[in-house]
């Protein structure tokens, strides 16, 4: 494994099938990294680090490798899902050895609080949190999943680390989670500011939380992740106002000299933002005119209005619905033939249901 990545964990798991569940693992990874090697043994390079497999008899080691705690911790933490999901009725036990302690602090968790916050428009409510040692925020994906207490004034108990790699839960209540982006970031003040679409409705915890909060509330924080943008010349960010906030943090990290067409969905004039960019931007607001999300397909019409070459010159980033999402990768790939590689749509949420989707391309 490469020598520069001094953080190291390793397991060996028994199976019936080793090389089947490698072959399952290697073709899921392979959307996510660089892999080489045999079906025997294959090793991944990630953007946090790598993973290698090797077949043995009736069993399969694994060895991960990253540069910090929180990398390392993520490899782990993939390598169990994913053989208990290609494996799931042998239900294989998976011991680490090196990371984490099982039962210590996770760490890609902090504990944040809130600071202030204020009204970015009449539907989106904009939350400053802070906390401890921020760095690891500030990098390698900008989507956290916020842990939000079930109840008022009742403060959840906190993942930890599990012998097998993955989060474990002390008893007490859990809280509930969901996934939102780090509009802003600053390293030193130790401070995140998360914008909330303030939806309504009784399973809106994320919302509820939002109106609701005053200095000094505690909520947990884990990530980062979510993929980001590949080089290209320019770039297609579309997306409804649950993607605003990542559109309008791409879009002050773009440089000058770059061309972005953003299209952002939004339910009414009123909910437009000033979104700062050094990039050449033809910013396009797609109002639904007050009617409800999810029930329109301004976002996808527009997508296939416009006129531009599907090669190697372009990049498309979407966050959306799920059925949005579904049909604007369709188009891409299916009709217009972009590769894959140069896309990457996200169902941020699905109608009619309650909670995230975690579905990419």
């Amino acid at each position: 494994m490469n020598a520069r990545l001094p953080l190291r964990a390793e397991t060996a798991i028994s199976l019936a099938s080793p090389l089947e569940v490698m072959a399952r693992l290697r073709d899921h990874f392979v959307e996510h990294g660089t892999v080489s090697g045999t079906d025997e043994r294959w090793t991944v390079a990630f953007d946090i680090g790598e993973a290698e497999a090797l077949a043995c008899d009736g069993h399969v080691r694994f060895r991960v490798a990253a540069l910090d705690p929180t990398s390392l911790a993520y490899l782990q933490w993939g390598v169990a899902e994913h053989v208990c999901e290609f494996a799931p009725a042998e239900a294989p036990e998976i011991v680490w050895k090196g990371g984490v302690i099982p039962g210590a602090p996770l760490p890609y968790f902090r504990e944040m609080r809130v600071l202030r916050a204020r009204q970015i428009t009449p539907r989106m409510r904009r939350l400053t949190l802070a906390g401890r040692d921020l760095d690891r925020f500030s990098h390698g994906g900008m989507h956290v999943r916020l842990l939000l207490s079930p109840e008022t004034d009742v403060k959840p108990v906190w993942p930890v680390m599990g012998k097998d790699g993955r989060q474990a839960w002390p008893e007490g209540p859990r809280p509930i989670h969901r996934v939102y982006t780090i509009r802003r970031i600053d390293v030193a003040a130790g401070e995140i500011d998360v914008d909330f679409v303030l939806h309504e409705g009784d399973e809106t915890p994320g919302a509820n939380f939002a109106r609701e909060a005053r200095p000094g509330d505690v909520v947990g924080m884990t990530g980062p992740g979510g993929g980001g943008l590949r080089e290209a010349d320019w770039y297609l960010l579309a997306g409804d106002e649950t993607a605003l906030p990542a559109i309008g943090r791409m879009l002050e990290e773009m440089p000058a000299g770059k061309k972005v067409v953003a299209l952002v969905e939004i339910a009414d004039h009123a909910e437009r933002q000033e979104l700062q960019t050094k990039a050449e931007l033809d910013l396009r607001w797609l109002s639904r005119e007050g009617r409800p999300p999810g029930t329109t397909k301004l976002l996808v019409d527009a997508i296939r209005a416009l006129d531009f070459a599907a090669d190697a010159s372009v990049f498309v980033w979407a966050g959306c619905e799920h059925a949005a999402a579904r049909e604007i990768r369709a188009h891409l790939h299916m009709e217009r033939r972009l590769p894959r590689r140069n896309s990457l749509i996200a169902a941020y949420w699905r109608h009619g249901m309650a909670g995230e989707v975690e579905s990419s391309d």
